[in-house]
């Protein structure tokens, strides 16, 4: 496996670089199962910060937190603030210091995703919430490239997370990608309880920025679809835990 400058894309994946239907259509997801209005909230894993700039239309009570450091630095030369370095699973703060943590399509990638959820749910006050999203292993394409011959190859790859774990695993060792029980035992042993979980599909931005007909009329077709039993296959689970007392 190589180890040179391309493997960031597949050890953290390529965060959002710009804010889209997609990311605005996350955002409402969102604040509408964890209200955001003058809460205190983390962005655990937040990579340049878009998220946290966006998230500053309805507090300025957020932080955003990542571990690659030039992730951060085009952050703040973006004019995004309250970005610092550290990792998921060793959160700087205190017990109880927020009401929303987001983790965005980021445990996929951390060493230890069990620690790494402990943590949100610790820094979390009672009833407080975490929303994350992560990979879909039901997802009919492996979203973060694979390892092929001992490359990297970037793009989406069809069928790879419908192999068995032997095979998935060799091709895509650099990323996790969840069933849905898989993602609940990760909160098996902390002090919270799942209030939602669902999947959601793409928004297809890109689709819609070369093709604007025909991505919409996709887009349009996986959104119903999302209010069917066929959300099953969506790219990303949505799970809302809420801590207790």
């Amino acid at each position: 496996m190589s180890t040179g400058a391309e493997d960031i894309r597949a050890l953290r994946g390529v965060p959002s670089l710009v804010w889209r239907a997609g990311q605005e259509r996350r955002l409402a997801l969102i604040n509408a199962v964890a209200p955001l209005a003058g809460a205190r909230v983390l962005v655990d894993g937040c990579g340049i910060g878009l998220y946290v700039r966006a998230i500053a239309r309805y507090t300025p009570h957020v932080i955003g937190l990542d571990i690659e450091e030039e992730y951060l630095r085009r952050g703040v030369e973006a004019g995004i603030p309250n970005l610092l370095r550290a990792a998921g699973e060793h959160l700087p703060f205190q017990d109880a210091a927020f009401d929303v943590v987001l983790s965005h399509e980021v445990l996929e990638h951390v060493q230890d995703d069990r620690l790494a959820c402990r943590e949100m749910v610790r820094v979390l006050r009672p009833g407080g919430r975490a929303v994350i999203f992560v990979p879909n292993r039901l997802y009919p394409f492996e979203t973060h490239g694979i390892y092929w011959r001992g490359r990297y190859s970037f793009g989406n790859k069809p069928l790879v997370n419908w192999l068995p774990d032997p095979l998935r695993n060799r091709l895509a060792p650099h990323v996790r990608a969840y069933t849905a029980a898989q993602l609940r035992a990760l909160f098996a042993e902390t002090p919270a309880r799942a209030v939602l979980h669902t999947q959601v599909y793409p928004a297809f931005d890109n689709v819609i920025a070369r093709r604007p007909r025909l991505g919409a009329w996709v887009r349009a077709l996986m959104h119903m679809l999302e209010r069917t039993p066929l959300r099953v296959f969506g790219v990303s689970h949505l799970l809302v835990v809420e801590r207790v007392a």
